[in-house]
């Protein structure tokens, strides 16, 4: 099975929580499935929610009526800061799943902005956001994606989360995936939905084994978001997680309508 694989990266992200009543707005701390079928929609050229309100039978946004059904793996990636490289190689160099994030406070003067002619925003980005995304070429939708992306070719400018943050697509390459037989453990080295999977504590005596070479064990959750609700779009969200610890597949409705693969010697989850 061929899948398409490239670097996605950027100096800055803003993917927007909507559950938040105030001039305060926060971000996911990873770039979520609807976020990246927009990057894919401003590639192939689909229209977005500006164009669903001025086309009022529109149920859902173009990009996502046409993308939705796409197979897509997240992969959170260390950015590579050449201006530091440590002296000492880091024992453990996966990702452990966290950017950091910095409040940026905006000022908005004009006069329609509140009664008092100025309005400050507050903004939660992610800085130095970098993943490894991978796409699933099942269809000549996803054929075509990936033809773009390798040729360097998008009718939109793509950007993370908001067009103050354009996105960076670099090494973009096909490989190919195999299945993974999923009656045992094995570490998941993408972003996977947490009912999908429970962690395996099989080595848990090894802990107190101080002559083991143990890992330091990580993992990080977070409700992000995968489907538009039909009646009025908002996010529909489900349980991520990502750790390094060892998995098992767990029997779910969830579970069996997901695929999992390895490519290049990672297990990725694809929803």
């Amino acid at each position: 099975m061929n899948v398409l694989k490239f670097t996605l990266s950027g100096k800055t992200a803003f993917f927007k929580k909507p559950d938040v009543n105030s001039y305060f707005y926060f971000t996911y701390g990873h770039i979520h499935k609807i976020a990246l079928l927009g990057i894919f929609g401003a590639i192939m050229g689909y229209g977005g929610y500006n164009q669903q309100v001025r086309n009022g039978n529109a149920v859902y946004p173009e990009f996502y009526e046409k993308l939705r059904e796409i197979k897509i793996s997240i992969v959170p990636k260390e950015a590579v800061n050449e201006a530091y490289q440590p002296a000492v190689p880091r024992r453990n160099d996966r990702q452990k799943g966290y950017f950091n994030k910095k409040v940026q406070i905006f000022n908005n003067t004009v006069g329609y902005a509140n009664a008092d002619g100025n309005l400050i925003v507050k903004e939660q980005w992610l800085e130095n956001p970098c993943w490894d995304i991978y796409l699933i070429l099942q269809g000549e939708v996803e054929e075509e994606i990936a033809k773009r992306i390798i040729n360097s070719r998008a009718t939109y400018i793509p950007y993370l989360g908001k067009n103050d943050h354009p996105a960076k697509i670099s090494h973009a390459e096909i490989v190919e995936m195999e299945l993974i037989s999923l009656d045992q453990s094995f570490c998941m080295d993408s972003l996977y939905l947490k009912d999908c999977f429970k962690i395996c504590l099989e080595d848990d005596d090894k802990l107190f084994d101080m002559d083991e070479d143990i890992e330091i064990t990580f993992k990080y959750e977070e409700r992000l978001p995968v489907e538009l609700e039909e009646a009025t779009n908002q996010y529909i969200t489900a349980p991520f997680a990502y750790t390094n610890s060892k998995v098992m597949f767990n029997q779910s409705e969830t579970a069996k309508k997901t695929i999992v693969g390895c490519c290049q010697g990672k297990c990725l989850q694809f929803y």
